[in-house]
């Protein structure tokens, strides 16, 4: 299983609405790193929802539902979205200041890649940022 942090900025498109919607897919993605890292990603995946501009913190867990296929919002056969449905709400959020604030973290794409709205993160990464939202 692989792990990944998506962005999504809550007066679009919000946990909230995520988990009354059940399911949902990600698009709009015009950056061709965050498109291939859609395209990397498997069903089962688990993906960190991260509220951006607004609240800017990790609130819940989506799960790659259905791998990358055609985005039906545009003709360009260049992006791809891929399917997610809610897998957990995090008990409490970890805000960005905190992930910048615990050295752990230093390398993780969310410091570093702060603009790319689909992320990697490695298995370590997502086991401190569950410790430090308190979920299991």
């Amino acid at each position: 299983m692989n792990y990944w942090l998506i962005k999504s900025e809550p007066f679009k498109y919000s946990w909230e609405q995520f988990e009354k919607d059940q399911q949902t897919f990600w698009d709009g993605v015009r950056n061709y790193q965050a498109r291939n890292n859609l395209k990397a990603m498997k069903k089962g995946d688990l993906a960190f929802w991260y509220h951006s501009n607004e609240g800017m913190e990790i609130v819940g867990i989506a799960e790659v539902a259905k791998e990358f296929y055609q985005d039906p919002t545009t003709e360009d056969p260049a992006w791809v979205v891929v399917d997610f449905k809610p897998h957990k709400k995090l008990k409490k959020p970890v805000t960005l200041a905190a992930v910048k604030a615990d050295k752990r973290l230093a390398n993780m794409a969310l410091v570093r890649l702060g603009r790319l709205s689909v992320q990697p993160v490695t298995p370590e990464e997502w086991n401190i940022v569950m410790e430090l939202s308190g979920t299991k």
